[in-house]
């Protein structure tokens, strides 16, 4: 539990860092221009499609007349632009994880590294290839669980607990793989991700919480839903912020588990330790003196 407090909290001060703000802008841009041509394009022929596909099923329409007699006539008015939001949302949240994974994450993951692991060693056990390829593959999972699981959504236990856990889920496995993939090679990076996988899918979940509060956005009203491109927008901002901080979050914990289990590697290694061995020293403390060489025997 202490290294995970302890990465979180690493984390959420570097969130201040004026790198990190600046390297958030860009997913903010990239996600902000797709919402907005998104939605100046297409905003009105998809509310009117979902209005249209309502209305031609006749279940549906005697259960919107139901619901209608029980919130008032203007329930029908909302719903198929509810309905376009929370088709899109989820195409967001996807863009933005991936914005942060390509653009952000390795430069955070080389701030971490720079000015608190200095002297670990890069293996590059992962190129960015290999990376988008794993990022790509898990997001594909994640969108089949996540479109499987939308009629439990319709249980309100389980709509607070199943998309979280999907988007924690994908979270943990993406940003983990980008975290350890310029440090440690394949056989690291698969033994952390098996001995912390509870750690790192509680630090998946727990930025998946964080990363629904934008959704609360459209809770606020219906009249909400009249500024939807522009509001879509902001949510992309915050879903940045958040995959930024989790991203943070994870490069702390990572590092520090890959830091540690070198070091219990090279403990349990017999002979000499290994060249380029830290020493942490406490300040005002010198360096400790070499040993004396063996004294040669005199000659004969």
């Amino acid at each position: 539990m202490k290294p995970l407090l302890d990465a979180f909290w690493r984390a959420a001060a570097y969130c201040l860092h004026p790198k990190v703000i600046g390297l958030s802008l860009a997913p903010l841009v990239l996600g902000a221009a797709l919402a907005l041509g998104l939605g100046w394009l297409y905003w009105e022929a998809a509310v009117a499609g979902v209005r249209a596909t309502l209305e031609g099923w006749s279940l549906t329409v005697a259960a919107l007349n139901w619901v209608e007699t029980m919130v008032g006539a203007s329930f029908r008015a909302v719903l198929a632009p509810m309905i376009v939001v929370l088709l899109a949302l989820p195409m967001v949240v996807v863009v933005s994880l991936l914005a942060v994974a390509v653009l952000m994450t390795p430069a955070m993951v080389g701030l971490v590294a720079a000015r608190r692991f200095p002297l670990l060693e890069r293996r590059r056990g992962a190129g960015w290839m290999l990376s988008l390829t794993w990022s790509l593959g898990c997001t594909a999972l994640a969108l089949v669980a996540l479109v499987l699981s939308l009629p439990l959504w319709l249980v309100p236990p389980l709509v607070l607990l199943l998309p979280p856990l999907i988007w924690g889920w994908l979270t943990y496995r993406v940003m983990s793989f980008d975290a350890m993939a310029e440090h440690a090679d394949k056989q690291e990076r698969r033994a952390i991700m098996q001995a912390h996988r509870w750690q790192l899918l509680a630090i998946g979940v727990t930025t998946g919480y964080l990363g629904a509060a934008p959704t609360l956005l459209w809770a606020v009203s219906a009249t909400t839903l009249i500024f939807a491109p522009f509001l879509i927008v902001i949510s992309v901002w915050l879903y940045t912020l958040v995959f930024a901080f989790s991203s943070l979050w994870f490069a702390h914990y990572c590092l520090a588990a890959l830091a540690r289990l070198r070091a219990d590697a090279a403990a349990k290694a017999p002979g000499p330790a290994p060249a380029g061995e830290v020493i942490d020293l406490l300040p005002g403390t010198a360096a400790p003196a070499p040993a004396p060489a063996p004294a040669l025997p005199p000659a004969a």
